[in-house]
Formats: structure tokens, C-alpha cells, sequence
């Protein structure tokens, strides 16, 4: 088995679809959208092949997103090296995003990241 796609709704799915193509390589499709439904989605895919889904439709319920909650926590982006992951981590921030942590060395072994990146959700930046 391999993951196929994970998915995210989002308010501005053109925002976020724009932060995964500048920061972490992404490439998007040119979108969907159900004109009986509103929903609207983009496909963003990585060098690697792995695929996000960016989502939207009416009426979405947005609660605050603390950083200790349960479901997803983060999705993990591989930079490939610590000097590139300093680098975006400073290129992030000085773009205006909350850095969180680092860029440190955990107590499990990874040199890593995170950041506040898409309506409240984390982005780790990784080796």
C-alpha cells in the first residue's frame, strides 16, 4: 500500500495552493470545481509523487486550531539538508509565518521545523 493523496479544506484554496506551489515545489493542476455543489479543489503534486488535495466548499466550520489537538498535526516536508532547511525556515519567517520550533535537532534524531503555514495548520520542514 502507498498513501494515494491526503487532503485539506481550506478557505483560500488559491492561497494555499500558491504556498505549496513558491515554498516547497509543488506543481497544481489547473482545479475543479462542482458548480451545483460551490466545492473547489486543487491537486498539488511533489517531486517524489506524493499528492495533496487543497479543498473548499460553502459553509465551512473553521475551529481554532491549538497546537496540541487530536487528528493530524502536521504534514512533513523533506528539504533534503539542514542549510535548506535553515534556509526556508528563514525565508518563511521573514515572509510574515509563526515559526514554532526550531530549525532543531529533536530528541528523536531529526533536524526539523515548524511552521504556522496554512490557516492555522503546521508545516513541518525537515531533512
Amino acid at each position: 500500500m502507498k498513501i494515494e493523496h491526503m487532503a485539506m479544506y481550506v478557505n483560500d484554496p488559491e492561497n494555499a495552493r500558491d504556498f505549496f506551489v513558491k515554498y516547497l515545489g509543488g506543481t497544481s493542476n489547473a482545479g475543479y470545481r462542482n458548480p451545483n455543489t460551490g466545492f473547489r479543489s486543487y491537486f498539488i503534486t511533489f517531486d517524489d509523487g506524493a499528492r495533496l488535495e487543497i479543498m473548499n466548499k460553502p459553509e465551512l466550520d473553521d475551529p481554532v486550531k491549538t497546537p496540541n489537538r487530536t487528528g493530524y498535526a502536521h504534514i512533513a516536508f523533506s528539504a533534503g539538508s539542514t542549510g535548506e532547511v535553515d534556509r526556508l525556515t528563514e525565508q518563511l519567517r521573514a515572509d510574515g509565518f509563526e515559526v514554532l520550533s526550531g530549525p532543531r535537532t529533536t530528541g528523536d534524531g531529526y533536524y526539523e521545523s515548524c511552521i504556522v503555514a496554512i490557516e492555522g495548520n503546521q508545516i513541518e520542514i525537515t531533512v
